[in-house]
């Protein structure tokens, strides 16, 4: 059950205001707190607006004790009709810089909104003065928050926080992704090639190839999920480096199987090839984007590795 907001008194309405500031606080505490070990200086940001909200909810307190005594009804965002429901950002960890500054002026809109409707609610002059001067601050509130910005965020720290950023996403996507793509690309390469050599038919050697990109694709996710917790290595959700490594190990092996579904058997063992050529290049360019490796050496490494299956599954495949 719900309330509508029109059908709330002046008392519940005081009464939300100072819900609705320990909320934002609360959540301002966990931001910092989820940013403290990779983005210290926007943590401190948050650390800051915790404060400010604290003197909001002091401020509404006081007016509650003058007006209505000591006993503050407990009413919450979820028992009044009209909020948006927010998402938890603040339950995932580590916490991403700009879900957070996003989540946050979200927050502040919200906030600034419902006060500038409680002020038009109530009749008492001092309530009103109150929620105006509020709403103005919350108005203001990005406006402090990019002047705080400027303040502490200065150009060596937005690098810092940015290679940050580019750390988590290679720890969390990257790695396991790249890994996936790997063992996908060059371990299923011997069993589809030495199915299509032994057989010349492209029908086996694509059942050969689904069979291990499928089989390697759940065994390279379990084994990717259940390595750590993401706890001590910063790596993120073990069940989602999971499902991105599996995912890819499946994509890296489906890729060179899915030429074999031409009838022709030198059509399908041609384009094949052309598109283990492609992978094993695709490989090639992650690892130097992303793994600070020259294209050059990861080339050679990637290739060699590849080349090597390559000609055991052919060897396999004809004996």
């Amino acid at each position: 059950m719900a309330k509508n907001f029109k059908d709330l008194t002046e008392r519940e309405i005081i009464a939300l205001a100072i819900s609705l500031e320990e909320e934002d606080g609360r959540i301002y505490a966990e931001f910092a707190e989820g940013l403290r070990d990779q983005y210290p200086v926007s943590a401190q940001l948050f650390e800051e607006m915790v404060t400010e909200e604290a003197d909001h909810r002091h401020l509404l307190i006081e007016l509650h004790r003058r007006k209505y005594g000591e006993h503050i009804t407990l009413i919450r965002r979820q028992d009044v009709k009209g909020f948006v429901n927010r998402l938890p950002v603040w339950l995932v960890r580590p916490l991403g810089i700009e879900s957070v500054r996003k989540a946050a002026e979200s927050m502040e809109t919200e906030t600034r909104r419902f006060y500038d409707k409680a002020a038009a609610r109530v009749t008492d002059a001092s309530t009103r003065k109150l929620l105006v001067d509020l709403a103005e601050v919350e108005r203001k509130h990005s406006e402090r928050a990019a002047e705080l910005e400027h303040e502490h965020l200065t150009k060596d720290v937005r690098a810092a926080e940015e290679a940050a950023t580019r750390r988590l996403f290679v720890l969390q996507i990257v790695q396991p992704g790249l890994a996936g793509l790997m063992d996908g690309s060059v371990s299923t390469l011997a069993p589809v090639f030495a199915a299509a050599f032994a057989t010349h038919n492209s029908w086996d050697a694509f059942l050969v190839g689904m069979a291990a990109s499928v089989g390697a694709g759940i065994s390279m996710g379990f084994a990717e999920a259940l390595s750590d917790d993401g706890t001590l290595t910063g790596r993120g959700h073990p069940w989602i480096r999971g499902l991105i490594c599996g995912l890819m190990t499946t994509a890296g092996g489906i890729g060179h199987t899915l030429p074999f579904l031409f009838p022709d058997f030198r059509i399908a063992m041609t384009l094949a090839i052309a598109v283990v050529v492609v992978e094993l290049a695709a490989i090639s360019y992650v690892r130097y984007r992303y793994m600070q490796s020259s294209f050059l050496t990861a080339a050679l490494q990637v290739a060699i590795g590849g080349m090597l299956v390559f000609a055991a599954g052919i060897l396999i495949g004809s004996a």
